[in-house]
């Protein structure tokens, strides 16, 4: 298993992602879709830990279910955030990370968008190859159990602010961390479903 050194929240972002945050948002907005920026990445991101061959128009599906044509151009940055998320949290140079609000932005809008990720990766893991609980590790489990709790936590603020821009890291990088866990403890069970090629012709 690979280790999980600690990366504060946007450290590779740059490396990772070749779209940014708004304009992810902008084209879901534009398609009229009900998925939320950070959303339709975390569901990205839980079909991939279960589905070795998940293809993009599956993703896209998900977001915009029963569209019409659209000009490629339109869906072009979510096809860029397929690419580069499916080779972060496959290779090998721990670049994976979130894609949430700029840290710039208003902690409760940032924090609004950790939980919207969270309820992403538990549609995506759940909607894709389904996985027996005696195929998951118990630290597996304990992610995804963590991760529900997360997905369904009222922002809260008020406290210091610096304690709290601290908890939030740490927030980042335990889902950022646990993901990847839970990618690699499942690399066993996508390949015992993937599809052999040959049996398609």
């Amino acid at each position: 298993m690979r280790s999980n050194n600690a990366h504060p929240p946007g450290a590779n972002i740059t490396a990772m992602f070749q779209v940014t945050f708004p304009e992810v948002a902008r084209v879901l907005q534009t398609l009229h879709s009900s998925v939320a920026a950070a959303e339709s990445h975390g569901c990205l991101c839980g079909a991939l830990c279960t589905v070795h061959q998940y293809p993009l128009e599956a993703w896209l599906d998900e977001l915009v279910p029963e569209a019409e044509p659209d000009p490629a151009e339109e869906r072009a940055p979510l096809r860029l955030l397929f690419a580069d998320t499916m080779r972060a949290l496959r290779g090998d140079e721990m670049e994976f990370q979130l894609l949430l609000p700029d840290d710039d932005d208003p902690l409760v809008e940032r924090a609004s968008a950790l939980s919207q990720w969270c309820q992403g990766f538990l549609y995506g893991f759940g909607s894709g190859r389904p996985v027996a609980r005696d195929e998951l590790t118990g630290e597996v489990e304990e992610v995804l159990r963590d991760l529900t709790h997360i997905s369904q936590a009222a922002v809260e603020t008020g406290a210091d602010a610096e304690e709290e821009e601290q908890a939030y890291a740490e927030i980042v990088e335990y889902v950022r961390a646990g993901v990847q866990l839970i990618h690699d403890e499942l690399l066993e069970v996508r390949a015992a479903g993937a599809i052999d090629p040959s049996r398609l012709n």
